[in-house]
């Protein structure tokens, strides 16, 4: 997918962090953007900037949609085909981290991290797929995790949450690449974002959220005879331990 104008993209939990410089990488390529949330003025604010950068004919909107839920879900991928014509790109990266001890994590918690992180996921892929197939095809991007598969103490519930990502990107992908949709999975290690508990105290030395989107757009550019359906990519100079 070399030409991004015109082409229609979703972009879950994509009013700030990674996919929100995912989201404004695609739409300044001319894409129409659909970034989702579950609080209604931080998607209203990030829709206004986002369109700010719009190029080559792109637009952004914003629906506020929670992935845990699926007829809302549904409703998004529903209402998105039928206002813009069809689906081309599902980039799911909604996503939360509760990091406690095992002993101290409530069921309710456990639930929250397990159906954004990897329920969620499902919901979206499971709606948009029919759309990507009328288009003859497309790209599924999962934001995933090196904790995916470098699990840590008090992070139980958000590695658990990633590990099963990656299986799951691994297993969709090998059943709808003849349909012409290809699937991803972007697994970032440290990464200077808000996210979590944890957020805010990297350096300078940490991934920044554009380059996870650089990343992205370089899969969507990728020629079609190849699949780069796993890519890690970390800071090239962590601190040294």
């Amino acid at each position: 997918m070399s030409s991004l104008p015109g082409k229609v993209a979703i972009v879950t939990g994509g009013s700030r962090g990674i996919g929100n410089a995912i989201a404004r990488a695609l739409i300044e390529q001319g894409a129409h953007v659909v970034i989702t949330g579950r609080t209604e003025a931080r998607i209203e604010a990030a829709t206004r900037e986002l369109q700010a950068a719009a190029s080559e004919g792109g637009t952004a909107t914003g629906m506020r949609t929670d992935v845990r839920n699926y007829q809302e879900v549904e409703q998004l991928m529903n209402g998105v085909a039928q206002q813009h014509g069809g689906l081309d790109i599902l980039i799911n990266n909604a996503g939360i981290g509760l990091f406690r001890a095992v002993a101290d994590m409530t069921p309710e918690e456990w639930h929250s991290v397990l159906d954004t992180n990897l329920t969620g996921v499902f919901y979206c892929c499971r709606t948009a797929l029919p759309h990507l197939r009328a288009r003859g095809g497309g790209w599924i991007i999962n934001i995933s995790s090196l904790a995916g598969k470098n699990p840590f103490p008090e992070a139980a519930a958000y590695c658990a949450s990633k590990s099963g990502l990656n299986a799951f990107s691994d297993a969709l992908m090998q059943e709808v690449r003849y349909d012409g949709v290809r699937v991803a999975c972007v697994m970032p290690g440290s990464v200077a974002t808000e996210f979590g508990s944890r957020g805010g105290q990297k350096g300078e030395w940490a991934l920044t959220p554009e380059d996870v989107a650089q990343v992205v757009m370089d899969l969507l550019a990728h020629p079609s005879r190849s699949l780069p359906s796993r890519v890690e990519i970390r800071p090239a100079r962590p601190p040294k331990k």
